[in-house]
């Protein structure tokens, strides 16, 4: 070989020497940069750097602790021991001079065999650690809380099972509503206010596959006009003034993968129907204020007390979103033509209120039953419940006659002759017994006062508690 070439070949080892021994003071420059204290053991748990941070400290000189094994250098060292079982152990906790520190032990591996690990300590006392990993768990808990009742909030109470009735038309109307559930489709129930379209509207998600997933609610008739577009899709931050700095999801967004029921659809108004129509059609829509488009996979059911075709006849509905929504149409039929129906579902009802009521076993006499079947319930279901409720917080014996029941069912009867005569007398000594009782307690058993107070002399009012067996004294 020519010397020239001896002399080029010495000259490419010291540029390489020279790239290598800067290559390594950059890499110490940076383990020496590292805030928090640093090491690194060989395989048997010898020290091969040591940075500044860990030495300062430790107390000690950095340079004069490589070679040591780690055990002779810091307290309840575990370096060694990850390094005999490969296992990395990250933020763990060690106590160094007093303190509890948090602290990673890496293994570095090649070929799948430990060469090295890298150790770091966090200079943070482990209990400011302790204290945010509480507070994290506290918000933790608070937002499991806020999750269960928002499921609750969301969920459905009721189910097929919870539709009482036997009549033909409810076993019809049930049904369909069951074929539905079956289906994706949107459903529009109809009927008179008091019916039970929610309850419909619930057990049809509830049969359906969608049932795990949020039941979102929504009545068109309470919400303020000016307010219905951020409650159906929610707004941006920043959309007005008084916005969440959030944002907030709407109704629309809520029920991904789930159920949306919009009561009171007839109330929808008119300029808010063709965003409600796109919505159904994209299934997408954006927030309020916002440029994202948002994708949800709902499915819609929607009420009405009102009849919806003949308000597309006067321009009050779009015809458009009309057929959208009758997809599937339901319509509940009203109480009174249900016929047994209604005691079925009144004895349903006090049995529900049993535990209001000051005697167990309470039940309809025949008469009572009757009067219910023939009342025409313009309320329907609705109004049912609140002459039950009104009836058993004022009954005291285990039948309930027609006397029992608010007077304003019998003047719907056309009930003639001795009837008619012996429904009055009953009806009355209800409301004259009553009176005298009232009275009594409010006047403290004085029967000169209490016989004031009811407009009659005392005498007749002695008359008359004997005649309904009322104590004139306290019992």
């Amino acid at each position: 070989m020519s010397k020239r070439a001896e002399k080029n070949i010495d000259l490419f080892d010291e540029q390489d020497s020279d790239r290598t021994r800067n290559r390594l003071k950059e890499l110490q420059r940076i383990f020496e940069h590292i805030q928090d204290g640093a090491c690194v053991t060989d395989e048997y748990g010898i020290i091969t750097h040591f940075n500044g941070p860990y030495g300062r400290f430790l107390e000690v000189d950095p340079r004069e602790q490589i070679g040591k094994h780690i055990t002779d250098v810091v307290e309840n060292s575990r370096m060694h021991i990850v390094a005999r079982t490969g296992t990395a152990e990250i933020n763990k906790s060690q106590s160094i001079k007093g303190q509890n520190m948090l602290v990673q032990r890496i293994p570095i591996k090649e070929d799948g065999k430990v060469i090295a690990v890298f150790g770091q300590v966090v200079f943070k006392d482990i209990n400011d650690v302790g204290r945010l990993a509480q507070k994290l768990t506290e918000l933790e808990t608070r937002v499991r809380f806020y999750q269960k009742e928002l499921s609750s909030l969301r969920s459905t109470r009721y189910s097929f099972e919870s539709i009482i009735g036997e009549s033909e038309p409810m076993l019809q109307v049930k049904h369909e509503a069951l074929k539905a559930a079956a289906t994706s489709l949107s459903v529009l129930i109809s009927g008179e206010s008091g019916t039970g379209k929610e309850l419909f509207a619930q057990s049809i998600h509830n049969a359906s596959c969608r049932k795990s997933k949020p039941f979102i609610r929504l009545n068109c008739a309470a919400i303020p006009k000016d307010l219905m577009e951020s409650e159906l899709f929610g707004y941006a931050k920043g959309a007005f003034t008084g916005a969440k700095t959030t944002g907030k999801p709407g109704k629309f967004e809520l029920a991904d993968k789930g159920t949306l029921f919009l009561d009171e659809i007839g109330d929808l108004p008119l300029e808010m129907q063709p965003k409600l129509l796109r919505a159904l059609e994209e299934k997408e829509f954006e927030r309020v204020g916002g440029n994202r488009l948002i994708q949800s996979d709902f499915r819609l059911i929607a009420a009405s007390n009102q009849n919806l075709e003949e308000m597309v006849d006067r321009g009050e509905f779009r015809a458009d979103l009309f057929y959208r929504l009758n997809v599937v149409p339901l319509h509940i039929p009203p109480l009174r033509e249900r016929g047994s129906d209604v005691l079925l579902l009144a004895r349903h009802l006090l049995y529900r209120n049993e535990e209001e009521t000051r005697v167990k076993g309470i039940d309809f006499t025949q008469a009572a039953g009757e009067l219910l079947v023939k009342y025409s319930w313009p309320g329907n279901v609705r109004e049912l419940n609140n002459v039950i409720e009104r009836t058993i917080a004022t009954c005291d014996e285990a039948q309930i006659t027609p006397s029992d029941l608010p007077l304003y069912l019998h003047k719907t009867q056309a009930v003639i002759g001795d009837a008619h005569s012996s429904l009055l007398k009953e009806v009355v000594a209800r409301a004259e017994k009553n009176a005298i009782v009232d009275a009594l307690k409010i006047t403290g058993y004085t029967k000169s006062k209490a016989a004031e107070l009811l407009g009659i002399h005392r005498t007749l009012l002695y008359k008359k508690a004997r005649k309904y067996g009322i104590s004139l004294t306290p019992e």
